[in-house]
């Protein structure tokens, strides 16, 4: 089999979990399946973003790497709404093409198959948290992933059914792939990290884009009320900026107690340092496709509180603590509640790392790989 990979989300300046997805995702299925002829595509960018995205792509083992030749403003609105431009030949000439943002259906060629990663519809829930551009977008995107795809995979059966509740996709092309944790487990003292990266002990950790879906202004505030009422720990903020992250920098600029850390984005070994020296993990996120820093989390036995909202129960089970994400109050009384019970914490650690072990990458380059046979068979064996 020979597959087209999306793989422009790994040039953006915030990859997020989309990033994160590609990076394991790519040499899962080389291992998977190793007569499968992987071919990375992508649009054209500025040669200072696109050369160290280039090494990684290239380093990895058996994959080629194809430039679409025009940038993102001319391909994604044509792709989405006319089907043009077409891909380059060689792409062409390949079995399947893996769409791996909506918000970009590359158009396939006579007898070629097209598979859609959908992560998640926040765009739709939460409309008024995306710029106006990349809103519309991921609407036209979703429009032609539901028209074209032979295949549709998403990360939790929450995704699923928003999926079916709002738009015309068919159950049947459906695919229920999960991620799993991605930020290899260092075995040395995080110390070293910690005093370059200025950040205090003891401390609560955050990790994920800095944007207004991710409800950091509610969790800034929950924090300082806890810090109020004696917390000791610093607040640490893990990640890049994203869009309309203004509001945060206001909030961050009042006065209040406690002290509240932004270490930007980081690479690997440095999240992996910050989650192992952490008391605990807080994701009050309004709504995700899947949740990727809590397994990160639980995988390292750091105690979670993360949000009782989309799929975040499905990925947690009972190894998080779950809290409405929109109450201050019970997202502050829940971080002074694990702080002070230490047998809480005990309990959700150990729950947390048996929960993570359920996921792994191999099983979702299997179930990506029964996507793409599916889809080339032209048989509906969704809901997996």
């Amino acid at each position: 089999m020979r597959v087209g990979v999306h793989v422009d989300q790994l040039f953006s300046r915030a990859p997020g979990g989309i990033g994160t997805y590609l990076r394991e995702l790519l040499p899962a299925l080389a291992e998977a399946d190793p007569s499968l002829e992987l071919v990375a595509f992508h649009a054209r960018f500025p040669g200072a973003v696109a050369e160290p995205r280039l090494r990684e792509l290239r380093g990895l083992r058996g994959l080629r790497v194809e430039e679409v030749p025009a940038g993102i403003r001319v391909l994604y609105p044509g792709w989405n709404l006319l089907g043009r431009p077409p891909l380059p030949e060689p792409l062409r000439a390949l079995d399947l093409v893996h769409a791996t943002n909506p918000a970009a259906i590359a158009p396939t060629g006579r007898g070629q198959g097209l598979v859609v990663t959908v992560h998640d519809l926040a765009f739709l829930r939460f409309p008024g948290l995306f710029p106006r551009a990349w809103r519309a977008l991921y609407r036209t995107g979703l429009r032609a992933a539901v028209r074209r795809a032979q295949a549709i995979i998403v990360p939790s059966r929450h995704t699923a059914e928003d999926l079916l509740e709002r738009t015309r996709a068919r159950a049947e092309r459906i695919h229920i792939v999960p991620l799993a944790a991605s930020v290899e487990r260092g075995a040395g003292e995080p110390e070293r990290v910690l005093e370059r990266l200025k950040v205090p002990r003891p401390y609560v950790l955050f990790v994920g884009t800095l944007e207004p879906r991710k409800n950091l202004v509610r969790l800034v505030r929950a924090y300082r009320r806890a810090a109020a009422e004696g917390v000791p720990h610093a607040l640490v903020l893990a990640g890049p900026l994203g869009w309309h992250h203004q509001r945060l920098h206001r909030e961050l600029t009042l006065r209040g107690p406690g002290q509240v850390v932004l270490t930007g984005a980081l690479p690997p070994a440095d999240l992996d340092a910050l989650y192992r020296g952490a008391d605990l993990f807080v994701y009050p996120s309004l709504y995700e496709g899947f949740g990727l820093p809590v397994l990160e989390a639980m995988a390292r036995g750091v105690p979670t509180i993360a949000s009782a909202t989309s799929s975040i129960p499905e990925v947690a089970g009972d190894a998080a603590l779950l809290v409405d994400p929109r109450s201050v109050r019970e997202l502050s009384g829940a971080i002074a509640e694990v702080l002070a019970d230490r047998d809480l914490a005990e309990r959700l650690a150990m729950r947390g790392r048996a929960r993570a072990e359920r996921f792994s990458w191999e099983e979702t380059a299997r179930g990506t790989l029964r996507a793409y046979e599916a889809a080339l068979a032209g048989e509906g064996r969704g809901w997996r």
